[in-house]
């Protein structure tokens, strides 16, 4: 039986809760590579937030474009890679996108403390958030072999 998913099972897969590792080309080192929060919707675009000067937001302007990796890491192992150009950088709305991606990863309790901790904002930095459609796709269920 193969390990590859069906377009259902990745795109839940995806929109599951997974800390996912974003990878950004850069021209004069390797990938950018970090672990990230992100949101997904099944049919969707992915995003994410990240501080409008870091190093990972200098490098999505520059590249355009980023992969990023969802996984199980418990026995059977599971995986979902997409990768696609950005499709908006934009100034993060804390209604649109903080809110639900700290609901996402903290339940709604713990996402609402968060925002308030937060201030509406991640760590003090004037936040973007980076959307991407999914282009590529690669998704494997190693528990679909046992």
């Amino acid at each position: 039986m193969s390990a590859a998913m069906t377009k259902e099972e990745r795109e839940a897969f995806l929109a599951g809760v997974h800390v996912g590792v974003i990878s950004i080309a850069r021209p004069d080192r390797a990938p950018l590579t970090v672990p990230v929060w992100y949101h997904y919707t099944p049919g969707g675009e992915v995003y994410v937030i990240t501080g409008s000067t870091t190093r990972k937001a200098q490098a999505l302007r520059a590249a355009g474009r980023f992969s990023l990796c969802a996984q199980s890491e418990a026995f059977p192992y599971s995986y979902v890679t997409v990768e696609g150009p950005v499709s908006a950088l934009e100034e993060v709305d804390l209604e649109r996108d903080l809110r639900p991606l700290a609901r996402h990863y903290l339940g709604v309790e713990g996402g609402d403390q968060y925002v308030v901790d937060s201030g509406g904002i991640v760590a003090g930095w004037s936040d973007v958030v980076v959307r991407m459609r999914p282009q590529h796709w690669s998704a494997f269920d190693y528990g679909k072999e046992a």
